[in-house]
């Protein structure tokens, strides 16, 4: 197994730089599993949705999912980034500062992976306590 960066992700799903691109992508299909991390692939969401590059989360949702059909592709809990997704898609907006504001899939991550690790460890899941309002529309989140 093989792991990548954020960076080499990036080239293979925008295909944007010739050399680094035919690189990234001769890894991500090649015959060694590529793992991607829980912290690349928010790196990766964050990059997306950012300014140069702006997409909305029925474009970060197909783009997650797209990374699921690749044989290669190992994620450090498929499981909880499969649920993650799934919370992220199905997470309603909320108004904020008169604001439609979503939640993240970041959110939906730190949510699903305390849940596992609270299955992991033998520990009772009590939630993620956040301020974030949108974030609170996640199974699982609690107001402080």
């Amino acid at each position: 197994m093989i792991a990548i960066d954020t960076n080499v992700l990036l080239r293979y799903l925008l295909d944007d730089d010739k050399a680094q691109s035919k690189r990234a992508s001769e890894l991500i299909l090649g015959g060694t599993p590529v793992l991607i991390t829980d912290v690349v692939l928010v790196e990766t969401v964050w990059t997306l949705k950012g300014k140069r590059y702006n997409l909305d989360k029925e474009a970060l949702i197909k783009i997650i999912h797209s990374l699921f059909k690749e044989p290669n592709l190992v994620f450090e809990s498929g499981q909880t980034v499969w649920r993650a997704l799934n919370d992220f898609r199905n997470a309603k907006p909320v108004k904020s500062g008169g604001k439609r504001k979503e939640a993240d899939f970041p959110d939906a991550l730190i949510v699903n992976k305390a849940r596992f690790m609270a299955s992991e460890t033998g520990t009772v899941f009590e939630g993620v306590y956040t301020f974030d309002r949108a974030a609170q529309q996640i199974p699982g989140t609690e107001k402080p």
